[in-house]
């Protein structure tokens, strides 16, 4: 069974922890994938090599590997750099995510001139688009990706504000791409989860309802304040 089959219809649980965060630990990322696959998770979403190693030693399930790196030069952090691709690769995920928005990166490029370069050194591997917007979808299967992700939706200069999950962009997109669209960003629910298949996504990821205690801890008390 190859990568696409075993991730159509499921959930994809990201584990990721940043240094300012609690659970900030490539051991602990490790053991929340194997929770997450013991839950019933059919892939895991990772952020730097070391994580992703960690993680393929205690899960047999398909590793959404990136590596996000603030630069002072560039908004983009997912991913930025070839640097970053190069260095994910060491650690052997099954697909790397990387920003696929038209914004400028660290070296000055955009996606349509760094993605080509991507290709071209790492021909087999297979990349996954992390957009925000409708737009950056279909400039990233027309690049070459092949999943492409509504990751960035309401986190960019241009879609701040936007609700997510943004339901009539996945349904678009679901609609007219041709590669698998994962949808990602804002599900809390699983009802907006059902929503997200019912609109035509390959698959899911869910990261802070599901990995990120503080998060999760502070929209309930939230809901006791208001």
């Amino acid at each position: 069974m190859n990568v696409f089959d075993k991730i159509k219809g499921g959930l994809i649980v990201s584990c990721q922890a940043l240094e300012t965060e609690p659970l900030y630990s490539s051991k602990i990322m490790a053991r929340m994938a194997f929770a997450a696959k013991e839950g019933g998770a059919i892939g895991i979403r990772a952020n730097t090599p070391e994580d992703i190693i960690a993680i393929k030693k205690e899960v047999d399930l398909p590793v959404i590997g990136l590596y996000k790196v603030d630069y002072d030069n560039s908004e983009i952090y997912i991913t930025p750099t070839m640097k970053e691709i190069d260095a994910i690769m060491t650690a052997a995920p099954d697909i790397i995510a990387l920003d696929a928005t038209n914004r400028k990166r660290p070296d000055g490029s955009t996606i349509e001139t760094f993605f080509p370069e991507v290709r071209k050194k790492y021909p087999d591997m297979i990349f996954m688009a992390d957009c925000a917007s409708y737009e950056d979808g279909m400039r990233a299967q027309k690049l070459g990706f092949d999943i492409v992700g509504t990751t960035l939706c309401g986190y960019t200069p241009d879609t701040k504000g936007t609700e997510i999950p943004c339901f009539p962009m996945l349904e678009k997109l679901a609609q007219d791409l041709t590669i698998p669209l994962i949808a990602e960003g804002g599900i809390w629910e699983p009802q907006q989860l059902q929503k997200a298949f019912a609109c035509g996504a390959y698959a899911a990821v869910i990261g802070t309802a599901i990995t990120r205690p503080r998060e999760i801890t502070k929209r309930f008390v939230n809901a006791i304040t208001k």
